[in-house]
């Protein structure tokens, strides 16, 4: 645990640094500066909201590999069941016309898998040992079909600009709002508003902002299932998610900040609107119908 704190330690301060030194480089560094220069504070928004989705992103497969303890195989371990994982990832990914991505999993009891990465080609398909152990074999490949489908619709890419878009969004609303009311009057309580005023409205709107993200979030699942039912079959696909149904309380919901590396969700504890999986009920209804 203390390892996996440092590593989200380093890697925050790294996206701080990279971005001060870019927006020392535009001249807009601190928002402090842009006085009533509103395209100097839309420069600096877009370069912390873009900027800190993007570096999240590139980073995304090798703090997957760093934080799940992902060890990958290549076909050969000697491991009838992981070579078999590692075949049957690389037949799935050649029906979808996609480079092979890297291939692993990682000891856990949770039932789970999870795809991620910064491109079509630098991306990895990833598995729990539980997942393994828990499921049969038709079952396992839905799972990795669904997870090949979240690489072929570009949804790590799509996720992240819309992250992006919605930061930038929050941040300049509030401090277009801030600054409003500093320039109204010259008081110095007029500061102490504007900063109140500021924080409340990106509490307010980051919650809005979530809603958008985890709606998003929700319809790619969708997505994926019905790309995982066209790459492994229908049958194959409800076989998984009814599994997953079965097993739910083998799958931790308990730590939001790695909803993305989840097959399944449970219900937010904020309601289904934070959500960031649909409930699984919901998915096989709606792949039953698929035609």
């Amino acid at each position: 645990m203390a390892k996996r704190i440092l590593l989200f330690l380093i890697t925050n301060f790294a996206i701080f640094v990279t971005l001060s030194i870019v927006l020392n480089v535009l001249g807009a560094f601190g928002f402090r500066l842009y006085g009533g220069n509103l395209s100097s504070l839309l420069v600096f928004c877009l370069v912390w909201g873009m900027g800190g989705a993007f570096i999240s992103l590139q980073l995304s497969r090798f703090m997957a590999k760093r934080i799940t303890g992902v060890q990958l195989v290549d076909g050969h371990t000697g491991r009838e069941e992981l070579d078999w994982l590692y075949a049957t990832v690389q037949r799935l990914t050649q029906q979808a016309n996609l480079p092979l991505p890297e291939i692993g999993y990682y000891d856990s009891p949770e039932v789970n898998a999870f795809a991620t990465g910064p491109s079509k080609s630098r991306s990895l398909v990833a598995v729990s040992s539980g997942l393994l152990r828990s499921m049969r074999r038709d079952e396992v490949e839905g799972v990795l079909a669904h997870e090949v489908a979240h690489i072929a619709n570009g949804d790590m890419v799509t996720m992240t600009l819309i992250q992006g878009i919605v930061n930038a969004f929050v941040m300049f609303v509030a401090r277009l709002v801030g600054l409003f009311i500093r320039q109204s009057s010259d008081s110095r309580s007029s500061y102490a508003m504007s900063f109140m005023v500021q924080i409340v409205l990106e509490i307010a709107l980051g919650f809005l902002g979530m809603m958008v993200t985890s709606w998003f979030s929700r319809q790619r699942e969708f997505r994926a299932d019905y790309g995982g039912a066209t790459l492994a079959g229908r049958e194959r696909m409800l076989a998984a998610l009814r599994r997953l149904a079965a097993n739910r309380e083998l799958v931790d919901p308990n730590q939001p900040a790695l909803a993305t590396l989840k097959i399944s969700g449970g219900m937010s504890r904020m309601g289904m609107l934070f959500s960031t999986h649909p409930p699984l009920e919901a998915r096989i209804a709606a792949l039953e119908q698929m035609r």
